[in-house]
C-alpha cells in the first residue's frame, strides 16, 4: 500500500504499539493479551502487558522479528466505528485493555489488523490516529524489557526508525 502523505512520527509509533502487541501475544501466548499501559513520545514507545514472567532473549528476538515481518507485509490497518454495544457483542472483551473505557462512551473506534491468512493480529478499541497500513510504520527496534514481578507487569520499550 502507498503511505499517502507523511504520517507524523507519533502516529507511526502509536500504530507500532498495535503491531508489537500482536507479536507479543503470538510469541508469549494469550497470557500476555492484557495491556496495562502504553506510552508514546516521538519515535519511542513502551507497551506494558500483564504477564507472569520475564521473557527470554530468544523470545524478545522473536517478538521483534514477528513485528517487523508484519511491517514488511504492509497489512491494512482498518478502523471500524461501531456503537459500543454492537462492538462488544461482535468482539467481546478482545477489544479492551486493563484500563477501562469510560461508561459514557457509546461509540467505539475499533482498530483491526489481520495477518495474511485473515486471522486477527491485533484488535483494540482505540481513539488515536493510525497509519493506513503497517508498512508506513518503519522498522521496530525492541529494547530491553523490564519485568516487575510484584505487579506481574512486563514493560517492552521500542523505537521506530525509517525502513531501509
Amino acid at each position: 500500500m502507498e503511505c499517502a502523505g507523511s504520517y507524523p512520527v507519533e502516529v507511526r509509533t502509536h500504530t507500532a504499539l498495535h503491531v508489537l502487541k500482536g507479536a507479543v501475544v503470538k510469541v508469549l501466548g494469550p497470557g500476555a493479551r492484557w495491556t496495562a499501559s502504553t506510552y508514546v513520545d516521538g519515535s519511542h514507545g513502551r507497551l506494558t502487558v500483564k504477564f507472569d514472567r520475564k521473557p527470554s532473549p530468544e523470545e524478545i528476538r522473536r517478538i521483534e522479528e514477528e513485528a517487523n515481518r508484519v511491517v514488511r507485509e504492509d497489512l491494512p490497518v482498518e478502523v471500524v466505528v461501531l456503537p459500543r454495544r454492537a462492538a462488544e457483542e461482535k468482539y467481546g472483551d478482545l477489544i479492551y485493555d486493563l484500563f477501562p473505557v469510560p461508561d459514557h462512551v457509546t461509540e467505539l473506534s475499533i482498530v483491526i489488523i489481520r495477518d495474511r491468512s485473515g486471522e486477527l493480529w491485533n484488535i483494540n478499541a482505540c481513539n488515536k490516529q493510525h497509519t493506513a497500513s503497517t508498512g508506513c510504520i518503519g522498522r521496530i527496534q525492541v529494547g530491553k524489557p523490564r519485568f516487575r514481578r510484584s505487579k506481574q507487569l512486563l514493560e517492552i520499550p521500542f523505537d521506530i526508525e525509517p525502513d531501509g
